[in-house]
């Protein structure tokens, strides 16, 4: 056999692969395209047609806020008056007089020079004023945004910035895909198992390539989720709890149903997003450790690799488990604090529709991710034991 033969297998091999997922790629674009298709006969919502600019306050006209140590703690509440330019839009240069009032909860506390967001309100006659929306916190979170990049970057080098690759297109499908195709009313669960299955393994193999390892992984994470999913699913049937019970049930119903919505399965769908980050995690630990193991010792038995796989899955669940119930916790912090202000009696408590959809969503992605040890385990003794090629 020529020495040549196996480089020219290994390019076909990667050509294939390229043309594969460029396929897949096409056809999640088009069905992003068809998802997001202007709707026939859709009304503008009134959300949509309000106009935002950014500003700038170049004086402060007058000026009658104090500081309130009552309710406030401390923050100044009363009313400016000041003078803003226009630093983006139509209106862009014009200078304006707005007031702005301040309180506990309303409290943009501006000064000479600060950058805020206005909104903007034309009447009939053509004229138009402003009022206070909020500061601008764009540069903020763009700066935020820049310094992550950068340390993942830095610290992990290519990486990270495949890491990073994974982050976009999982971010990009959620919003292109998922979220327009439960907009115009598919079906909820299967649509968001598609979702997340795709977008891990594509994180996955973005990270590591095409390889046993990722397999594994990719394999472990689709069980673990759709564990999570499973779990939810019968806790809230059970109780029962679904869609309807969510805070944000009223507006959905409201502006959603005209466009096929269907917020019964929403629930359910949260829970295999919110679970999906730990489970990838968990996944990838156990499936990386079981490899590292396998190159060391190429000779390691599928039983031994098993083994191994569960204990360093055992040391990884405590923490992955906590890691969602804490993200409740401090999700819902303000809450929590209200339980105990208003000494709110048990019974009440733990059949509160807010606090059961939390403790579902925790205990449904936790369940999720102690099935994904055993899950990943099992598979990677099986692909990856002595006399498996790489």
């Amino acid at each position: 056999m020529s020495a040549h033969a196996p480089a020219r297998s290994k390019t076909k091999d990667l050509v294939l692969r390229a043309a594969v997922c460029a396929v897949l790629l096409a056809l999640l674009a088009a069905a992003g395209v068809w998802l997001n298709r202007p709707v026939p006969g859709q009304v503008p919502t009134s959300a949509s047609q309000q106009v935002f600019v950014l500003g700038k306050v170049t004086a402060v006209l007058a000026d009658d806020a104090v500081p309130d140590t009552t309710r406030a703690e401390g923050r100044r509440v009363g009313t400016q008056t000041l003078e803003v330019q226009i630093l983006s839009g139509s209106h862009k240069g014009e200078i304006m007089q707005l007031d702005n009032h301040l309180s506990a909860l309303f409290n943009v506390d501006v000064q000479p020079g600060s950058r805020v967001v206005l909104r903007l309100l034309t009447g009939e006659d053509g004229s138009y004023y402003a009022s206070m929306f909020n500061y601008d916190r764009g540069i903020v979170m763009a700066g935020l945004a820049l310094v992550f990049v950068g340390l993942l970057a830095a610290l992990g080098g290519k990486k990270g910035l495949r890491a990073l690759a994974g982050l976009v297109f999982t971010l990009v499908c959620v919003w292109w895909l998922l979220i327009p195709g439960l907009i115009r009313g598919l079906p909820a669960i299967p649509l968001t198992i598609f979702t997340t299955v795709v977008t891990a393994a594509a994180a996955l193999l973005l990270l590591n390539g095409f390889s046993r390892k990722t397999a594994c992984a990719v394999l472990g994470c689709a069980g673990g989720v759709v564990a999570a999913g499973l779990a939810a699913a019968l806790a809230g049937w059970l109780t029962p709890m679904n869609g309807f019970n969510m805070p944000e049930a009223e507006n959905l119903i409201l502006y959603g149903a005209d466009q096929g919505l269907k917020i019964s399965g929403l629930l359910v769908c949260g829970v295999l997003i919110a679970s999906l980050g730990a489970v990838m995690d968990v996944a990838m630990g156990i499936a990386s450790a079981m490899w590292e193991l396998r190159t060391q010792n190429p000779a390691l038995p599928a039983r031994a690799l098993l083994r191994s796989g569960m204990q360093v899955g055992r040391d990884a669940m405590g923490t992955m488990a906590n890691t969602l119930i804490l993200a409740f916790a401090g999700s819902s912090l303000n809450m929590l604090v209200l339980v105990q202000v208003y000494d709110i009696p048990l019974l009440q408590l733990v059949n509160t529709d807010y606090l059961c959809i939390e403790i579902i969503q925790s205990l449904a992605g936790s369940i999720g991710i102690l099935l994904t040890v055993p899950l990943v385990a099992a598979v990677g003794a099986r692909l990856m034991a002595a006399g498996k090629s790489a």
